[in-house]
């Protein structure tokens, strides 16, 4: 193969946010990959600056209005660590309901109208619907099922407005939570047959070892809290983390790119990362069915993350149903503490991987500095790593077919590329 070929995808659909992709290849070999993201940064980082450290959980959430009780926990965990806080096992067990919740939400959003059309054929949703009515009415009904717990306990389905640094503003009404019952009940059996009905989808054969990187938990499923652990064996505290990682800027994205220090090549954090490094935590029924539509012990094929993924919302609704079996109301709904100055850090497991934060605060309680590394931009390394793979696995392809495998492969992380552009160095120079 002697010509030249590129392929483009100038405006990546699918995804949350905006991004693009870009393929030189030159006599069989790859000359430039880039996966571009060109959405404007935010400033999300410099927005906090001099706000009272109870504004943080508020504005960090409207980051993303997909997953936003994970910048909302991480963003008060990281203030309870200033301040010294604990909460109540009462709190940190609704917490971890209305994780769920979004857990739920998130993943069948991307699973079943931005994911499967690449399995099945189709360019969206939508199209896909005309054909597989049951299949989206089903995913439909449990998305929803997870939207009303995040209605039920934080206020609203977007942005919630329940949640605050030490608690809640008030304790959702047992009534309302005792009457979701019947929806999570049915939901974790309509789960577990979508999830049966994604394992007939016909998966690309790829397979590559991973560095997973994620939290754990001796105790439970890691999800919004636990320490940071790495497949190869690296075990630290959250305050820990900016002494193991950190980002570097690259002139193709105005997102940062997540990179390990000592550690050449990328990681991947997400739900691949989540089961490899902490299979033993999943319920056993979860196990079992994990076994049932044939994943292997330690997940190595990118695309098998849409039924990890699956396996995950089960999970979610299992978790959801033993925490309201064991529910009991918060009294207080919220812990408070005296206002002192530090820093403090927090890390949560958003459907997409670990979000860190951490804040600077003086003795007024006002935020100097604070930073923020979402899933997104930790996985753009792997991202294209693995693009890069896939087309070497598939030079044989035509454009069109290539360009549709490289989409796929992006979709693999569920991208959330506003998540990931929060800051861009600025340099001037005026003559």
């Amino acid at each position: 193969m002697s010509e030249s070929r590129i392929i483009q995808v100038e405006a990546l659909a699918r995804v949350e946010g905006e991004g693009a992709l870009h393929v030189r290849l030159k006599e069989g070999r790859i000359e430039e990959l880039e996966f571009r993201i060109f959405e404007p940064p935010r400033f999300f980082e410099a927005l906090l600056q001099g706000r009272d450290y109870r504004e943080a959980p508020d504005i960090t959430a409207r980051i993303c209005g997909i997953c936003p009780v994970a910048y909302l926990l991480g963003a008060s965990q990281a203030m309870e660590s200033v301040l010294g806080l604990e909460v109540t096992p009462q709190i940190r067990a609704l917490r971890r309901l209305i994780y769920c919740g979004e857990w739920i939400q998130s993943h069948l959003l991307h699973v079943f109208f931005l994911h499967a059309p690449d399995f099945l054929g189709y360019d969206d949703a939508i199209a896909m619907a005309q054909d597989h009515p049951d299949l989206v009415r089903q995913a439909l009904a449990l998305k929803a099922t997870g939207n009303r717990l995040l209605e039920v306990i934080g206020g609203r389905a977007v942005h919630p407005v329940n949640l605050k640094v030490g608690g809640f503003y008030r304790a959702p009404d047992p009534q309302a939570l005792e009457g979701l019952r019947g929806e999570l009940e049915t939901g974790l059996e309509a789960a577990r047959e979508l999830a049966r009905q994604v394992a007939r989808f016909e998966f690309p054969e790829v397979e590559q070892e991973y560095l997973c990187v994620s939290l754990h938990h001796p105790d439970e499923y890691a999800i919004a809290e636990g320490r940071i652990v790495s497949s190869e064996g690296l075990d630290i505290a959250i305050d820990q983390f900016e002494e193991h990682f950190d980002e570097a800027q690259v002139a193709r994205s105005t997102a940062l790119h997540g990179l390990m220090k000592g550690h050449d090549g990328p990681y991947l954090v997400g739900p691949i990362a989540r089961y490899n490094n902490n299979f033993e935590q999943l319920s056993g029924a979860a196990q079992a069915l994990a076994r049932e539509v044939g994943l292997p012990r330690r997940v190595s094929n990118p695309f098998h993350s849409i039924l990890v993924r699956m396996v995950e919302v089960c999970y979610a609704f299992e978790e959801a149903l033993r925490l309201l079996d064991a529910y009991e109301e918060p009294e207080p709904a919220a812990v408070e503490a005296a206002v002192r100055a530090g820093r403090g850090t927090g890390c949560t497991e958003a459907p997409r991987g670990i979000c860190y934060h951490r804040y600077d605060l003086d003795g007024d309680g006002l935020i100097g500095e604070a930073r923020i590394v979402p899933p997104t931009s930790q996985n753009q390394r792997q991202m294209e790593a693995d693009l890069r793979r896939v087309v070497e696995a598939n030079l044989d392809l035509p454009d069109g077919e290539l360009q549709w495998r490289c989409e796929q492969s992006i979709r693999n992380f569920d991208p959330c590329i506003s998540c990931a552009t929060h800051f861009l160095r600025l340099r001037m120079e005026r003559g």
